[in-house]
């Protein structure tokens, strides 16, 4: 591929605008096959183009990989030219690492030919945000560059919202807000922990519904922050853990509870195309609804999870 240069500036930055590709993978690329600068090879990200100068190099060919099977479907919420919302299943993991075995949720939305952004490399096609494997719920996807760039910026300052309903093992003593530090576990590196030295996070917790023999809480929990198992750290940090939640110290009974009640309810963010405000309410599961059903008041729960009546508690409580 060869290239004229327009303007002065380091090679790096370049290749980046060229390829439209996340800045460490074009300084891997650079540093692992070099790159041209009139006919003299250089393996250095910082030099410095002028304009005029011809930069020439050849992109790897993509690697053939195993055919994955795919038998399963996926609720899209809202879907427009620029992105879609889903409603993630429960156990499915969002994007391939070498760690996962089974398809993910980039690979089905490439089964299903949707046109994915590229910012986040080949693994990540699309995916702005993410949540943990057995958590469900609403999960934003960027079908083109510019929607990628313009949500993850909300998603950093805060106007991307999230809301999340979570089943608990023992009633809060009152709604409030958990705002501590979340570092890696130095004993355990699967998990995540309260720490002095560790990156901001916040976390507001409301009281819904107590179960009708008052041994497990409805709660819902807005995110201020997207840090790495956020919810279940901020609620360990108080003694309280997720059912289903093994990881984090609940214990089911008789393994009847095979993954962590925590379920992406509610998400809202500006359009980056139209800017009108997309406000979207992702259905529960049936697992997260049976244990419902079995232990609440179903006459109760539909009123304390619409959403005008979620958003009016946490506006007036916190």
């Amino acid at each position: 591929m060869k290239i004229i240069a327009q303007h002065e500036a380091r090679i790096d930055k370049i290749l980046q605008n060229e390829l439209q590709k996340p800045r460490n993978q074009v300084e891997n690329f650079i540093k692992t096959h070099g790159v041209s600068i009139n006919s003299k090879h250089t393996n250095k990200c910082g030099y410095k183009i002028k304009a005029g100068d011809i930069i020439e190099f050849n992109l790897p060919k993509a690697t053939k990989t195993k055919a994955i099977k795919i038998d399963f479907d996926i609720e899209i919420i809202y879907e427009d030219e620029d992105l879609l919302i889903v409603n993630k299943p429960p156990f499915l993991t969002v994007h391939p690492a070498s760690s996962v075995k089974e398809p993910t949720l980039v690979d089905w939305l490439k089964y299903k030919g949707i046109s994915l952004s590229t910012l986040s490399g080949d693994e990540r096609h699309g995916i702005v945000h993410r949540i943990d494997k057995e958590t469900s719920g609403a999960l934003v996807v960027a079908k083109n560059n510019h929607a990628h760039k313009e949500l993850s910026y909300q998603l950093e300052n805060k106007s991307m919202g999230r809301y999340y309903l979570a089943l608990i093992d023992l009633e809060l003593k009152e709604s409030l807000i958990v705002e501590k530090k979340i570092a890696r576990n130095p004993n355990n590196r699967i998990k995540m922990t309260t720490a002095k030295h560790g990156r901001e996070a916040k976390s507001a917790f409301l009281k819904l519904l107590k179960s009708k023999n008052s041994d497990i809480e409805l709660i819902a929990a807005k995110l201020y922050s997207g840090r790495t198992h956020q919810i279940r750290v901020h609620l360990e940090s108080i003694s309280r853990h997720i059912l289903g939640d093994s990881l984090y110290g609940f214990k089911s009974k008789k393994g009847k509870i095979n993954r962590t009640m925590l379920h992406a309810y509610i998400i809202y963010f500006i359009h980056p195309v139209t800017k009108e405000v997309i406000f979207k309410q992702a259905p529960l599961y049936d697992d997260f609804k049976d244990i419902l059903s079995k232990h609440f008041e179903m006459e109760k729960i539909d009123e304390q999870i619409s959403p005008n009546y979620l958003l009016n508690k946490f506006n007036t409580t916190f």
